[in-house]
Formats: C-alpha cells, structure tokens, sequence
C-alpha cells in the first residue's frame, strides 16, 4: 500500500509502505475511505516540534473493516467504521470513568493517511455505522475521528450549558466544531474570535451569535460588551500556542472554565487564574466516550460537522493537502481513498 510519510518541516511525501496486518487477537484492518490532515499534524510540517526521522503520519479516519482479530466481536468484515484519534479498550479502569484518551492499554496509530490501517483495541476504539452511509454524510463521519469529538471536549471541560455565555479561541476546524458543541449543549451567547470570513461564515451557520475579529485589548474589550463588563462563563481554547491561552484566561469571568484542548506550546498564567478563581480544565478528548451520542446526531443529521471540510482532494495528493492548510487556503482538508 501507500501512505503518507513525513521526512522533515515541509516535506510530506506519499510512499509505498508495508501492508498493515493483524498482530494482536484484538486488532482490525480497515480500507480506508477517507482520512485528514489535522492542525496538530502542521506543528511537524511548519518544523516546530521535530521529526528526527521519516515518519507515518495522520491520525483521523473512516473506513470499510477488511480483517478482524480472532478476539474481536463488536465489528465485522464489510462494516463501515469510525473510531477515535487514540485508540482504546474501553474496560480499563480509567476508561471505565470515561476517559478514554489514557487509556491504560491505549496508544496511536502507525500513519492513518494511508490507503490501509491497523487499528488496535479494535472492539474499544471503532464504532460501526446503522449502514453504508451516504457519500455526503462521510466528511461529518470523519470529523468524528478527532475535530468534532475534540471540540465537544472543549465545552463539556468548560461545562457549557443552557444559557451559558461562550467564547471560542480558534477558528480551525476545531474551534468552529467547538462553536456547534456550544449550540448544542444549550449557550445562548457563543463569541466566535476570527478575522477569516469564510471561518466567520461556518462559525455562523454552526450557531455563532456573534463574531469578533480583534485580538489584543481591543478583542477583549468587544467580549467585555458583550458579557455584562465580566468575561464569558466558558473559553473554549483551541489553538495551543501561549498567547491562545494568556488571551483565554484573560477572556474567562471570574469563577469560569477554560476549556483546554489545543496543543500546548508555551506557559500558562497559573497566577492569574489563581487570584481570578478561573479553572481549566481540558487535555486530549476521549473519543470513544463521546462517538456514540454524536454519530447518532450525524446519523440522523441533526448536525453537519463535516462542513469543516473546505477542500476535497485524492489521498496521493497528501503533499498539496498539507500544502494548503499551512498557507490558510484550507480549513481543514479532507483526502479520498
């Protein structure tokens, strides 16, 4: 098969690789059918976390099962699936609290742009869909992987509820899924921060009830306005870098939340969230946990998350992807197999 390799900053390429096979009684195969690149996949690309050697990358993914383990019983040759970033066994004890991102038993994956995939704790990690999906509904599946349940994560960390006032740092893919996570969990003011208008366009559809484009002190003082003079109840950052996060806390209210779920590069002000009774909380979202309520509303399309996908392009073309979302021409893209 082939998959994509990245070799250094700026250099994706899309080689031949060995054929994954069942290693474990608990592993699948699956065919892929669609894959991703993600905005923490461009921390490598644009070389500020290393690659010290060539290495398979990509973390997202649906797809059609080929092989199954002599263990495996919840999924089954020919089923179409979607599973999370990080795989699970969902019978550790901490998945058991539902926290299935550290899983005791869980890991990542060797490359998931790639035309085949060996997922491991396959009867913890993949959730079949009712039937073959529709084309259209594929893309809002695959946000499932990691965009959509990873937003959801911001809001439910900053215990977003009805009537909640919300800020979202971050107008990727998982900002603006962290946007419809908002409207669905019942806040009735969801501030989205972005300057880009095809970003303020989504933002809006996905139930945005206002956009600011400062930063800064001015960006801060249009939040202010629009939040009776004290900050938001909830902050959902979702970018990663120091100043996402120092503005984040600056936006939260006194004895709000934070949800945290960007990559972390840089401080975090702990003193300032100290004397401002502001909380924090966040990490890598549990997947597993959250799949089967959100594949339910996809199925039924009660939300269409995949709208995050503004550019479609074959699985060869994994360079020009990459391409494309580290010079903001993209979203986030989606790569066919």
């Amino acid at each position: 098969m082939r998959g994509a390799i990245i070799h250094g900053a700026g250099d994706v390429r899309f080689e031949e690789r060995a054929d994954p096979e069942i290693v474990e009684p608990t592993d699948a195969v699956i065919r892929t059918v669609a894959a991703c690149v993600c905005g923490s996949d461009l921390w490598r690309y644009r070389g500020i976390s290393q690659v010290k050697r060539p290495t398979p990358i990509g973390h997202e993914y649906v797809g059609v099962v080929e092989q199954v383990g002599a263990t495996v019983t919840s999924v089954k040759p020919g089923d179409f699936v979607v599973g999370g970033f990080l795989h699970s066994d969902n019978t550790c004890a901490v998945c058991r609290k539902g926290a299935h991102a550290n899983c005791l038993h869980g890991g990542g994956y060797d490359g998931c742009q790639a035309e085949k995939i060996r997922i491991p704790n396959a009867d913890g990690t993949l959730l079949a869909t009712p039937g073959e999906p529709d084309a259209d509904l594929i893309p809002s599946l695959l946000s499932l992987s990691d965009v959509m349940c990873t937003g959801w994560h911001a809001a439910v960390s900053a215990r977003v509820g009805p009537g909640s006032s919300v800020v979202v740092v971050g107008d990727g893919a998982v900002g603006l899924s962290g946007v419809l996570a908002a409207a669905e969990l019942g806040a009735t003011t969801i501030i989205a921060m972005s300057r880009h208008e095809s970003r303020q366009k989504v933002a809006t559809e996905f139930g945005a009830t206002h956009i600011v484009a400062e930063r800064g002190a001015e960006g801060l003082a249009k939040v202010l306005e629009l939040t009776e003079g004290i900050g938001a109840d909830a902050v959902l950052e979702c970018v990663g870098t120091e100043e996402a996060r120092q503005q984040s806390v600056e936006l939260v209210r006194p004895g709000g939340v934070i949800g945290l779920v960007g990559v972390p590069h840089g401080d975090l002000p702990t003193d300032t969230l100290f004397w401002g009774n502001k909380g924090i909380q966040g990490g890598p979202a549990p997947v597993r946990a959250y799949l089967p309520h959100l594949l339910d509303l996809v199925w039924k399309r009660e939300i269409d998350p995949g709208k995050v996908f503004d550019l479609t392009l074959p699985l060869a073309e994994v360079a020009e992807a990459y391409r494309a979302m580290d010079e903001r021409r993209a979203i986030k893209v989606l790569l066919q197999n």
